[in-house]
């Protein structure tokens, strides 16, 4: 049967009432406004990455890593408030489209400031994050609209909308304070700490309320996704200067086929494995457990983009443009994979509130192969082989469900809810 032609209301975009969606919605999906909008956290990671990636490379190791913590908040912080928002009240009318542009100018404007705030790191002046928080205030002014659009329209759930408008006014108004204050880089980035407590405290505290807003937890699992495919986007152009960098040196040769392998190995790897916590199907069941979901994602997002910025790395090891050793640049990448990875198990665990105990040995062989990896870069192996070995350590993941592990998961997905049964 041929669908029916769409109601003339579903092809105008004039203005909607903003009620909330439909948490149970059916085949809710990303729209292609929230891809678009995507698009701007693509340039905000590469800068991320293209710095922490230098400061690295030179050996300034605290300043960078501080940096780049700072950075993955901002952007990946960014993000979560557009989306969040869009999951519960998106109406698609001309109203929301425009203040999505306004809030995608204010990312690009974060993403310009990135440089100088790693530079004010790195040469321990004052913190400067002006430009950064510009591009906030940008956000914010539109996120505040919004909150407050729909707090007019859902009288049902006033007090939660309001509730995030407060919230978010507060910590905006922190961080503008910051930019004026005269306070030494250490005490600067102490207050930094204080307001995203409050930043991660406004959701956690509006959802307490009328009952939370009417996210949708498959759309919310699907962005999220989408969101850690941006970060893996690094990770392929991560390999691409690794590769340019052996094809400069040496011309087209096994190193080159092995860099290519390993890079696209890892990205590949971690992409798999991320897909193996089931977020839709829990988050559906327990809704209650989003927020430690929720915030261990930008963790995760963070390493993903960190493995980009380590290959990176190898990339100027390889041209010997790094002022750091084998060791230290094999660590770049082996360290982001170790977090991503022990994030991913972490995240499953609590997901389905069980510890399971072949997850334990599937970590035991992941150690194994990341030593291994040190050991080879301490023993003078080529840095192409090197990234080969630590290929490997998603991959001890990827082979132990396919092989069992997703048996494991079906018997924790029939005791979270007793409706689903195990399958083969």
């Amino acid at each position: 049967m041929s669908p029916s032609p769409p109601r003339p209301e579903e092809l105008h975009h004039h203005s909607r009432p903003m009620a909330g969606r439909n948490p149970d919605e059916h085949h809710r999906v990303a729209t292609p406004l929230e891809l678009l909008f995507d698009l701007t956290f693509v340039a905000a990671f590469g800068l991320a990455s293209s710095q922490v990636a230098h400061s690295l490379a030179e050996g300034h190791f605290l300043a960078g890593l501080t940096g780049f913590a700072f950075a993955s908040f901002a952007i990946c912080w960014a993000w979560i408030n557009f989306s969040w928002f869009a999951s519960a009240y998106d109406t698609d009318d001309w109203i929301f489209r425009l203040v999505t542009m306004v809030q995608m100018i204010g990312v690009l404007v974060l993403a310009i400031g990135l440089p100088r705030m790693f530079a004010s790191i790195e040469h321990g002046e004052h913190f400067d994050n002006s430009v950064m928080v510009a591009g906030y205030v940008i956000m914010r002014v539109a996120m505040v609209f919004q909150w407050l659009r729909a707090a007019r329209q859902d009288p049902a759930r006033r007090h939660a909308c309001l509730t995030y408008a407060t919230a978010i006014s507060v910590a905006q108004l922190g961080w503008v304070a910051l930019i004026f204050a005269p306070v030494p880089l250490g005490v600067t980035l102490a207050i930094s700490i204080v307001l995203i407590l409050v930043e991660f405290a406004g959701p956690a505290i509006a959802e307490r309320q009328d009952g939370g807003t009417p996210w949708h937890a498959h759309h919310i699992a699907e962005r999220h996704g989408l969101f850690a495919i941006i970060a893996l986007g690094e990770g392929v152009m991560g390999t691409l200067a690794t590769l340019s960098a052996v094809t400069e040196a040496q011309g087209w040769s096994m190193d080159a086929a092995l860099v290519c392998v390993a890079g696209i190995g890892l990205t590949l790897g971690i992409w798999w494995v991320y897909y193996m916590v089931p977020s839709a199907a829990i988050l559906c069941w327990h809704r209650e457990r989003v927020f430690v979901w929720g915030y261990g994602q930008m963790v995760i997002v963070a390493s993903i983009v960190a493995l980009g910025a380590g290959l990176h790395v190898a990339a100027y090891y390889i041209e010997h443009k790094a002022h750091i050793g084998a060791l230290a640049t094999v660590l770049t990448v082996a360290v982001p994979v170790s977090t991503c990875l022990i994030g991913f198990y972490a995240l499953y665990t609590y997901m389905v509130a069980r510890l399971d105990p072949f997850h334990l040995w599937l970590l035991a062989g992941t150690a194994a192969v990341i030593a291994l990896a040190v050991a080879a870069a301490v023993a003078g192996v080529g840095m192409a082989w090197c990234l080969v070995i630590l290929t490997f350590a998603p991959l001890v993941t990827v082979i132990g469900y396919e092989l069992l592990g997703y048996r494991h998961q079906a018997e924790a997905l029939a005791a979270e809810n007793p409706r689903v049964e195990p399958t083969d």
